[in-house]
């Protein structure tokens, strides 16, 4: 049986998170970006060139997120979000009127913003910079050359379409700015199976190499390279902290040779 204290210590641990409030319903506190400041802002750039889902929504997005405090808080009406000058999607937080029963879920303040690859591969790389405000505070996150399109590239010369059983090959990540985290990841997808190969990469600053096993089967594959940059944050104002990195994925149509 749990002692009086602990027990004491479990209603005080619901009662910050509003869970006996309403009857057993999480209440979402109305908040202000002032009533925010104390959160650390997270933040992910999405960026996943998929020949398999090519159309996947939230493929490529830069995404926003306070963490949690000790009250399920939702954004008051007022506050705006934009990324380098362009509106972002502001989602308040909250509870969710899902209509079903079952545990309540408090969602944090959010905010998101799709772009189009194509047109940022057109564009100078350039500083990422997100304005938060409204009546009562601002929040500014910028970072360093985050505004660009992410890729390998292969460093070979010779046909960028095949991979031969025993070589080795290396994909460099670029933007050359980005500092890739060790290690990326790498797998060869088999066409008409399906069947997965993990493949061994080792990482040498940008640069992830790797060999093809000398047993793979000939044929037709696709091959996923991805991996996660750090961020540069050149400013993080009127929050206790931005954390985050840059994330891509990019499918290559290849064939495994001997």
């Amino acid at each position: 049986m749990a002692s009086a204290s602990s027990l004491r210590f479990v209603l005080g641990a619901l009662a910050a998170w509003g869970l006996l409030a309403g009857c057993g319903r999480t209440v979402a506190q109305p908040a202000t970006l002032a009533d925010l400041k104390d959160r650390t802002l997270k933040f992910t750039l999405t960026d996943v060139d998929s020949l398999e889902r090519d159309s996947s929504v939230g493929a490529h997005r830069f995404t926003l997120v306070f963490s949690e405090g000790l009250s399920c808080a939702r954004l008051a009406d007022g506050a705006t979000a934009t990324l380098n000058g362009q509106p972002m999607k502001l989602e308040p937080g909250g509870v969710p009127d899902t209509g079903v029963g079952g545990r309540e879920v408090c969602e944090p303040p959010r905010a998101t913003f799709d772009f189009d690859p194509e047109r940022w591969d057109g564009e100078p790389t350039e500083d990422l910079r997100v304005i938060l405000q409204d009546d009562t505070h601002s929040v500014v996150l910028v970072l360093r050359d985050a505004k660009a399109k992410r890729r390998f590239l292969r460093a070979e010369s010779g046909s960028p379409g095949i991979l031969r059983r025993g070589q080795t090959y290396s994909y460099v990540w670029l933007p050359e700015t980005d500092v890739l985290q060790a290690p990326a990841q790498a797998s060869l997808i088999h066409k008409n199976s399906g069947a997965l190969a993990v493949l061994e990469v080792r990482q040498e600053g940008n640069a992830a190499r790797f060999t093809v096993p000398a047993e793979t089967v000939e044929g037709q594959y696709l091959l996923r390279l991805s991996g996660t940059a750090v961020a540069q944050v050149l400013s993080c104002e009127g929050v206790a902290g931005c954390e985050g990195g840059l994330f891509h994925s990019g499918d290559t149509d290849v064939t495994v040779s001997p």
